[in-house]
């Protein structure tokens, strides 16, 4: 029995991010090109990448996971050159395909939210007020 509401537990603080799995790619702006890729959830780590390339040449690089604990969804970003920062989930959104991540004391950004709308990614990230907000659109591609 106790195994069994552990199990409910966990179920309940992992969304099914599913949606999410696959290699999106933005449309070339100016020569570069950025490319997300997420694999599906295993064991409650989800992994991803983020590569912006510019004529072949990797501009920045970026590794990713969304990982489960006690509390909930955390995303973790580790970008080249920079310090990594973990996200807690604030909202997810099953109807809608959506799921936003938070935290108060990151310096930039303090809010990461993706969006999935047919077959586009949308990914935002800003100030918990929504200041100085960048997005992009992914397109599903093969990898």
């Amino acid at each position: 029995m106790l195994l069994l509401l552990a199990s409910l537990t966990l179920d309940a603080r992992q969304p099914d991010l599913g949606w999410l799995a696959g290699h999106w790619c933005t449309e070339p702006k100016n020569g570069t090109v950025i490319c997300d890729s997420w694999a599906p959830m295993d064991k409650g780590v989800m992994h991803g990448k983020n590569i912006s390339r510019t004529g072949g040449t990797v501009r920045t690089n970026e590794t990713m996971t969304i990982t489960v604990d006690e509390l909930g969804m955390v995303f973790h970003a580790e970008p080249a050159n920079q310090a990594p920062g973990d996200f807690r989930m604030a909202t997810f959104d099953p109807a809608a395909r959506s799921v936003t991540f938070e935290e108060r004391s990151h310096d930039y950004p303090q809010r990461v939210r993706y969006r999935r709308e047919g077959e586009k990614l949308l990914a935002e990230i800003s100030m918990l007020d929504g200041s100085k907000a960048v997005r992009w659109t992914f397109h599903r591609t093969l990898e």
